[in-house]
């Protein structure tokens, strides 16, 4: 007999913490490799959800889209290292604020 079982509802509260700590991590940080990395960290929370709705629900279906969401996270992390790469070697940083003048 487990004294705490461990419901659906807790991995939707992680998955919530998660999500919340990567939009505050996008919002707040000024490089662009930790702003990366709480993009990665939001699509993981939306990956928990999707398998704990599944597992909810006995179906496959939300597996198949955590395979489209880790598919989509790794291309959107090649293309992002490609720019900060190219951005790095315009500007030597990659502090968000110095690219404001691109804008135009």
């Amino acid at each position: 007999m487990e004294l705490y079982p461990i419901t659906p509802n807790h991995y939707l509260t992680l998955s919530a913490i998660l999500f919340a700590i990567g939009i505050a991590g996008v919002l707040t940080r000024k490089n662009f490799f930790v702003t990366l990395m709480s993009l990665e960290l939001m699509l993981n929370a939306v990956n928990l959800s999707f398998v704990t709705f599944a597992k909810v629900h006995g179906d496959m279906t939300g597996h198949v889209f955590v395979l489209f969401v880790v598919s989509v996270a790794a291309a959107e992390a090649c293309v992002g290292l490609a720019i900060v790469i190219a951005l790095f070697r315009l500007k030597e940083t990659v502090n968000l604020d110095m690219f404001k003048s691109l804008k135009n």
